[in-house]
């Protein structure tokens, strides 16, 4: 122990810094090579990126957010005082004081081990700490296999093997954006769970009530989760096409003959439509492959039909975006109410307290 700490704390300050500058610089060159990714909007294509240049506009944001850091951290490292070594002593890594915590990044295995049962077990004369290997080593690798593989997963979920870099908003994929906070659940419980200890104290609360409440909300918040998370989305996406195929709200009330009243709508711009509309349309659902020609069965048939059940849930509730059908439908409906135009320009945003249209 007093010899690999030291080491692994020099790793720690030193090697693994570096290793970390040297990605950051790989990921400037792939960065450069593979472009910007980039939000839907006219004229931007998978091919193209729309925007300001690196110079001057970039580069000046850049380093002014370089002074800005370096500014606070001149002043944090000239007034304030961490761990002052007349008050500890001086510091070894070996010694540790009560209380404290993980680092964020590491707080999510932390949780994992204090959630995890006392499970222990003995082979050939050594004791197996289960309670620490399983959400130790188990919990870190199923975090980063997760992340290393979901790409590989979703295209073979989808069957889209493109090249992307337009950005998807998160409601036009609702069971991705819906799995997601799913996990950021699990891994927020888990980052509770690692100071458990310093909540029961603070908040006068039992430990062990902690703990029993985040084991079983491990396994049931984001189950919970992904079912509002993927109504949300689905909500949103009824937004969306309602926008689209019935206007926005401009603030003018119309009378109507029998004394009623309602509010006039007129058409979005043709650029936020074309925002709205720049997702693909949900594919169509196409029967697995399970023979071939001669009627023998195909080598991978059971594959194709769980693929085929999985496809069939991710797309599951999902709002097709209107036809262009529909959105110039929409559009006469809007121009033309009862025979009286709308003089509204894109830029109509309502009127005032006073009636007077507001502009951009």
């Amino acid at each position: 122990g007093d010899e690999i700490i030291p080491r692994l704390y020099m790793a720690h300050i030193l090697l693994i810094p570096a290793l970390i500058l040297g990605l950051i610089g790989a990921h400037m060159l792939l960065l450069i090579y593979h472009k910007h990714t980039q939000w839907p909007g006219p004229g931007r294509t998978e091919k193209n990126v729309v925007g300001y240049p690196m110079l001057p506009v970039y580069a000046a944001k850049a380093g002014g957010f370089f002074f800005v850091v370096f500014g606070f951290t001149a002043l944090m490292g000239a007034l304030i005082q961490i761990n002052p070594v007349w008050a500890y002593g001086p510091y070894n890594p070996s010694e540790v004081t009560a209380g404290s915590q993980p680092d964020w990044y590491m707080g999510f295995s932390e949780g994992m081990v204090r959630l995890m049962p006392n499970w222990e077990s003995t082979f050939f004369n050594y004791t197996w700490s289960w309670n620490v290997v399983i959400p130790g080593m188990g919990g870190l690798g199923l975090v980063f296999t997760s992340l290393a593989i979901w790409p590989f997963l979703e295209k073979w979920v989808t069957g889209d093997n493109r090249e992307h870099h337009l950005l998807e908003r998160p409601r036009n994929a609702p069971t991705r954006t819906a799995l997601g906070v799913a996990a950021m659940t699990a891994y927020g419980v888990g980052w509770i769970a690692g100071g458990n200890d310093i909540i029961a104290t603070k908040f006068h609360m039992d430990i062990y009530a902690i703990t029993w409440v985040l084991r079983f909300g491990f396994f049931i918040f984001p189950v919970i989760a992904f079912l509002i998370t993927k109504r949300i989305c689905i909500g949103l996406q009824r937004a969306d096409a309602n926008r689209i195929l019935h206007g926005y709200e401009t603030g003018v009330l119309e009378r109507t003959p029998d004394g009623g009243y309602s509010e006039r709508h007129a058409p979005l711009p043709a650029a936020e439509q074309y925002t709205l509309t720049a997702h693909e349309r949900v594919p169509a659902l196409e029967a697995p492959v399970t023979t071939d020609a001669n009627g023998v069965d195909a080598p991978h048939g059971r594959k194709e039909k769980l693929r085929a059940k999985v496809r069939e849930y991710w797309n599951r509730d999902t709002l097709d975006k209107p036809t262009v059908e529909d959105v110039h439908h929409a559009e006469e409906h809007l121009g033309d109410h009862d025979g009286h135009p709308i003089a509204l320009g894109e830029d109509f945003q309502g009127v005032s307290e006073t009636g007077i249209p507001k502009q951009h």
